[in-house]
C-alpha cells in the first residue's frame, strides 16, 4: 500500500475520515472475550474508565474535545458488516473453523450495540466512562484508545508545514526499514504485530503490517487487528486478556472465592475455547503466585504470555514450572507482548531458543550477534518463543519531529474495567506501578495475593 502521508494529512483529510472505519477494527481477543461473555454473563454490569499514565502530557489541551464527541457517536452508529460477519464465520482460526458460534455471530448482527458514554474534562485531563452491561461496554476499550491516539496525532500535524510532515514520515518510514532489515531471514523467529491500542494512526498501522508482511514472509505470523486481517488476508491472533480475571474476583463473595477466581476464568475459558486459545496470562494478580497455587491441569495448556514481568525471568520461572509439573517446555509457548522493539526480540529469541546462556547480558549479546547466520545458532530451544510487537511497532516517531519536541511521542493511555456490580475491579500487575483499582482495595488484594515476584519498572507506553 503506497499512502502519501504528508499529503493526505496537509490537505486535512484525516480530518474527513472516521478514525474507527469498522467495528472489526479492535484486536481479535476482544471479539473472542466478547463471544465468551455474551456466553456466561450476559446480564453483568461493569464500568470502563480512562486512564492516562502519563498526565503531564494534559490530553484535553491537545485533541478537541468536540472532534472526540463525533468520533465516540460515529463508532456508537456503527454495526457489523455481512462481509466481516462472513469471514468470522468461515475462517479458520488457530487451526479450527466455526470459532464463533451461530447463534453469537447473530446476536452481533441484529443485537449489539455499544453504551452510551460520559466525557468531561478536569484539570487538563479527559475523563472519559461507558457504564452498561459487560458485553455493551466491553468493546469501548480498543475504540476509544485508538480514537485518542489518533486525534493526538492529528493534532500533532497540523503543526507541521507539508514539507515538516515529508520529513516526519521519511523519518519513520527509514526507522521502521531499519528495524525490519535487522530481523530478515532470522531463523524460527515469530513476530506478530500487537500494536492497535497506541497506533499513531490506523493508515500507519496498515502500512507497517503491510511492510511487515511484505518483508517478514513465514516469521510475520499475523496482525491482532482484526479488520486488518480480514482486510489482508493475514493471521488474526490474540487470545484473552486481564479484564477477565478483574471481573471474575470483583465478583467473588469472600477471600477464598477471590484468590480461586484466578483459576475459575481457566476452566470456563477452556470449556467456550480449545487449542491453541488456552494461552495463560497469568500476571493479573501477580505471576509467582499463580503459579505457585496452580492446578495441576494448568500445566497442560498451550503456553503463557507475559506482559508485565521481565520476560526473562517470567520465562525462566514458566520453564522451571512446567519441568516441576513433568511437562517439556520445549513444546510450550512463550509470548512477550510488553515494551518490546528490536534489541529485546531478537534478545528474548536467542535466549528462549538456546543461543544465550543464562545470565548473559541479552544488550551485549545483541549487540555483538549475527542473527541472520545459522552457523552460529546452537540447538537446545528452551521454549518457543513469540514476540507480540505493540507501540514501538506501529508508533515509533521518537525523534522523528523535524521541529522537535515530543508531540508524536507514544503515552500510557489505558481503557480498563473499573467496577463491577458497583464494586470496585483491581488489577496488581507484575509490576507495582501498573496496579489499577482504589488503594484500599489494591492493598487487600495484596494481603489475599501477596507480592512475591512483583517488581518496579519503568513505563514506555
Amino acid at each position: 500500500m503506497i499512502v502519501n502521508f504528508a499529503e493526505r494529512a496537509h490537505n486535512h483529510n484525516w480530518e474527513l475520515d472516521p478514525v474507527i472505519r469498522s467495528l472489526l477494527d479492535t484486536d481479535f481477543y476482544k471479539l473472542l472475550m466478547l463471544q465468551f461473555i455474551w456466553k456466561h454473563f450476559p446480564k453483568t454490569r461493569v464500568e470502563f474508565s480512562l486512564f492516562n499514565r502519563h498526565p503531564a502530557v494534559r490530553m484535553a489541551e491537545v485533541i478537541n474535545i468536540e472532534e472526540l464527541k463525533v468520533q465516540l457517536q460515529h463508532v456508537r452508529g456503527e454495526r457489523f458488516r455481512k462481509s466481516e460477519l462472513v469471514w468470522l464465520a468461515g475462517n479458520t482460526f488457530y487451526g479450527r473453523r466455526g470459532i464463533f458460534e451461530p447463534a453469537f455471530l447473530e446476536w452481533l448482527n441484529r443485537d449489539f450495540h455499544l453504551s452510551d458514554y460520559r466525557l468531561r474534562v478536569r484539570d487538563g485531563q479527559i475523563e472519559l466512562t461507558f457504564e452498561g452491561t459487560w458485553a455493551e461496554t466491553t468493546m469501548w476499550e480498543l475504540y476509544s484508545l485508538a480514537i485518542l491516539d489518533e486525534l493526538k496525532t492529528r493534532a500533532n500535524l497540523k503543526t507541521l508545514s507539508e514539507f515538516g510532515l515529508d520529513i516526519l514520515y521519511a523519518r519513520a518510514k527509514t526507522k521502521l526499514w531499519n528495524k525490519i532489515e535487522r530481523l530478515r531471514g532470522v531463523p524460527e523467529l515469530s513476530v506478530g504485530d500487537f500494536g492497535t491500542r497506541r497506533r499513531h494512526s490506523f493508515l500507519w498501522q496498515e502500512y507497517v503490517v503491510e511492510a511487515m508482511a511484505a518483508n517478514l514472509g513465514s516469521n510475520f505470523i499475523g496482525t491482532s487487528n482484526a479488520f486488518l486481517a480480514h482486510k489482508h488476508d493475514l493471521e488474526a491472533i490474540g487470545t484473552n486478556a486481564h479484564e477477565i480475571p478483574m471481573v471474575m474476583a470483583a465478583l467473588a463473595p469472600d477471600d477464598t472465592a477471590l484468590k480461586e477466581s484466578q483459576y475459575r476464568v481457566l476452566e470456563l475459558w477452556q470449556q467456550t475455547y480449545e487449542g491453541a486459545l488456552r494461552v495463560l496470562l497469568p500476571d493479573t494478580f501477580g505471576t509467582t503466585q499463580f503459579l505457585t497455587h496452580a492446578p495441576g491441569w494448568v500445566a497442560e495448556w498451550t503456553g503463557q504470555r507475559v506482559d508485565s514481568k521481565d520476560p526473562c525471568i517470567a520465562g525462566d520461572e514458566y520453564i522451571d514450572w512446567l519441568q516441576a509439573h513433568g511437562k517439556d517446555p520445549a513444546d510450550k509457548l512463550l509470548i512477550a507482548s510488553d515494551t518490546l522493539d528490536v534489541d529485546q526480540i531478537l534478545g528474548l529469541h536467542a535466549y528462549f531458543g538456546g543461543t544465550v546462556a543464562n545470565g548473559v547480558g541479552l544488550e551485549d549479546f545483541v549487540r555483538a550477534a549475527d542473527f541472520h547466520d545459522r552457523s552460529k545458532w546452537t540447538p537446545g530451544r528452551r521454549i518457543r518463543f513469540s514476540a507480540g510487537w505493540g507501540t514501538l511497532l506501529t508508533n515509533d516517531f521518537r525523534g522523528c519531529n523535524p521541529n522537535a519536541g515530543g508531540g508524536f511521542d507514544p503515552i500510557s493511555l489505558i481503557c480498563k474495567v473499573s467496577s463491577v456490580e458497583g464494586r470496585p475491579a483491581v488489577k496488581l500487575s507484575d509490576n507495582y506501578s501498573k496496579a489499577l483499582g482504589p488503594p484500599a482495595e489494591i492493598e487487600r488484594y495484596r494481603r489475599i495475593f501477596g507480592t512475591a515476584g512483583i517488581a518496579n519498572a519503568p513505563l514506555v507506553a
